[in-house]
């Protein structure tokens, strides 16, 4: 029986081929693999914790009842996000709603119920550098969060999910000149953002 170190050397394609000729632990690997990063993209994409849950489950499903379908013409990963992907986007056709979370709503990150204001008060002398460093994440991510649906999604799927430019492209179906414009676009409108917010600040300290 080959052992799970061997299996986890192995690349992707391989241990797909693998696991479509009957070997179960080689999809192991992969879901090991992939399990977080789908999950958080889809995550990102609909905003909703538990769908998430449920349709990264779905995501393997249907990657293992479409094994003998891939080819090997494009990468593993790229094929898998594809299928999140597709499976995201049909879900937010179902739902036709968007949440936004209200400015004075509870923070429940990391199990806090507290709203964040509450939880700034504190006598750790290194509070006031994690109350900047947890501001400009909040300014990032609603700039993030305002820029258009085609732009946003390159950019996660590039600076989150670590993606190749060629490898968005078959994602987003788009070419990769196409992507990169994209991406361009959205770095050159979150620069401009945080540069106004910045300005903004120092405005309101004078």
């Amino acid at each position: 029986k080959v052992r799970i170190e061997e299996l986890r050397a192995l690349p992707d394609e391989r241990l797909f081929a693998r696991f479509a000729e009957g070997e179960a632990e080689a999809f192991g690997v992969l879901l090991e693999r992939y399990r977080a990063p789908i999950y958080g993209f889809i995550c990102r994409q609909i905003s909703d914790s538990h769908a998430g849950e449920e349709l990264t489950q779905e995501v393997f499903l249907r990657a293992i009842a479409r094994a003998e379908q891939f080819r090997g013409d494009s990468r593993f990963s790229t094929w898998l996000y594809q299928i999140a992907r597709n499976l995201a986007f049909d879900h937010l056709r179902r739902m036709k709603v968007r949440r936004h979370e209200s400015l004075d709503a509870p923070d429940r990150r990391g199990g806090s119920e507290s709203p964040r204001v509450d939880r700034l008060r504190s006598r750790d002398p290194g509070a006031l550098e994690a109350l900047m460093r947890a501001e400009l994440r909040e300014q990032l991510e609603s700039a993030i969060a305002r820029l258009p649906d085609d732009q946003r999604e390159v950019f996660l799927l590039r600076q989150v999910d670590g993606l190749a430019f060629g490898e968005i492209a078959r994602v987003v179906d788009a070419s990769e000149n196409t992507v990169k414009s994209r991406m361009r676009y959205a770095l050159l409108k979150l620069r401009e953002e945080l540069r106004q917010s910045h300005a903004a600040d120092e405005g309101g300290r004078r």
